[in-house]
């Protein structure tokens, strides 16, 4: 996970790996930052993920929301969509293919 956060849009980078071995270590970054303040992730980075990449995406989102706040996911890999699409919960995922900061 990078450390750093966009200071436009206080949005902080996935890792380049999602998958089960760095699951928990992922949810638990992604969540400090979110208690600080972030409102999105920018998936760009993420080239090897599995299932568990959407079920931290989704414990992302309902942290913020349990904060009251958006969360905007950007630049989810075609093939992280395709996941979530075929376990059907592509509708509680949302995300833009494109980052348009």
């Amino acid at each position: 996970m990078s450390e750093v956060l966009s200071p436009v849009v206080n949005r902080f980078e996935s890792g380049a790996t999602l998958t089960h071995a760095s699951a928990k270590s992922a949810l638990v970054a992604g969540l400090q930052r979110i208690a600080a303040g972030a409102s999105g992730v920018d998936c760009t980075p993420l080239a090897q993920f599995d299932s568990s990449a959407l079920a931290v995406l989704l414990a992302w989102q309902r942290a913020a929301q349990a904060r009251g706040a958006r969360f905007e996911i950007v630049n989810l890999p075609a093939g992280l969509a395709s996941l979530a699409q075929a376990y059907g919960v592509d509708t509680l995922v949302p995300c833009r293919a494109v980052d348009q900061s």
